[in-house]
């Protein structure tokens, strides 16, 4: 299918700006839901020709198909758009991290959730520590299933 440059740039700079994609399978739709101007026929074919290339990953899920961009994929635009190394999408950015709460230095979990002793529960654990003395069925207990349904033994 043949794009048009402008297009074609439109959403590579989309795709690469957020490092996702999706698109409603929906091939007359007039324009694509996130990218104005740009068919959504356009994006589909655009992405499918990434996907081969192996430079965007596709998953389809309830009539949309959603694209994520690949190591590869993000090299290949870097080039494609003339952008420096220092600019990632926004997916592959790592989260600020607010700043801790002070006292709480040195305590294991870090989530701050308090966590009752673990000796509430030992109302559930039994008092022999070992299974030496378990009593089960004696030697000759045989179970009998009383010959219900199908496959019962003639009577």
């Amino acid at each position: 299918m043949l794009i048009s440059k402008q297009h074609r740039r439109t959403i590579y700079e989309n795709l690469f700006k957020e490092g996702v994609l999706v698109a409603p399978k929906d091939y007359n739709r007039a324009t694509h839901p996130n990218i104005a101007d740009v068919s959504n026929l356009e994006v589909i074919k655009l992405m499918q020709s990434l996907t081969s290339k192996g430079y965007v990953k596709t998953q389809f899920s309830w009539q949309w198909y959603y694209y994520s961009l690949t190591d590869e994929g993000l090299a290949y635009l870097r080039e494609y758009l003339h952008l420096p190394s220092e600019i990632v999408p926004q997916t592959h950015m790592k989260p600020a991290r607010p700043a801790g709460r002070p006292g709480l230095g040195g305590r294991p979990g870090g989530d701050g959730a308090y966590r009752a002793p673990r000796g509430d529960r030992e109302y559930r654990r039994r008092d022999d520590a070992g299974g030496e003395d378990k009593e089960g069925p004696g030697a000759g207990y045989r179970p009998r299933f009383g010959g219900v349904g199908r496959g019962a033994p003639a009577s």
